[in-house]
């Protein structure tokens, strides 16, 4: 199914919003309504390292990329456990979300522009607050700062584009602390290695999402 949306994903301008959207909402359509396929792109995983190297496993929060692409953007589904909450920040890449099972919050605050290298978080204002629910999607370019809380077990299904910055900022509104968080390419390997989720953990990950009915 991948192959007939690579060429215009391939080709898009990331900051072309309209674009994104266009081009993503046929993949994360298409893979939304055929769940049997998602289930075995997601379970082929298993069998190859490359991708498994890739997924992240959290407290609360699991990323599985059942695709990285060479043109720099990847398909991941993210599955918010519970107690799941974020402190405001911005991304190092724009992308596109479909929401598959469950719900959040999702605040936004307007962009990163003209803020600097810190943010005061007093500063973030809500410029937008809505819910989230399955079928629901949205595009949201890199410079957009935003926090989610979400329900137990809800899932997502994002195409993340190309990275365009090596860190991002997080706030965090009640202490009032803001902190650079590092992509990949420049995060501290240990780091990396703490969060990197093993192919049983994978394996959990998927009986989950079967018993929440996200995957056959």
């Amino acid at each position: 199914m991948l192959d007939r949306y690579l060429t215009d994903l391939a080709t898009l301008d990331w900051d072309d919003l309209t674009a994104v959207r266009a081009a993503s909402d046929k993949l994360l359509t298409a893979l939304d309504s055929d769940r049997g396929q998602l289930r075995a792109l997601a379970a082929g995983v298993l069998a190859d390292p490359a991708l498994l190297a890739l997924c992240e496993q959290y407290d609360i929060l699991n990323k599985i990329v059942v695709h990285d692409d060479s043109a720099g953007w990847r398909l991941r589904l993210h599955i918010f456990l519970p107690g799941y909450y974020d402190r405001p920040h911005n991304h190092c890449w724009t992308y596109a979300s479909r929401i598959l099972h469950g719900s959040y919050t999702h605040t936004l605050y307007g962009t990163d522009d003209g803020l600097g290298q810190h943010i005061d978080p007093a500063d973030l204002v809500p410029r937008m607050v809505r819910t989230e629910q399955p079928g629901d999607s949205y595009t949201l370019h890199h410079s957009m700062i935003h926090s989610v809380v979400a329900e137990p077990y809800t899932t997502s299904l994002i195409i993340r584009g190309p990275s365009v910055k090596d860190r991002f900022l997080v706030t965090d509104r009640r202490t009032g602390h803001t902190w650079w968080q590092h992509g990949a390419a420049t995060e501290d390997p240990a780091e990396t290695a703490r969060k990197r989720m093993t192919a049983d953990q994978l394996r959990l990950c998927l009986q989950l999402l079967a018993e929440h009915h996200v995957l056959p």
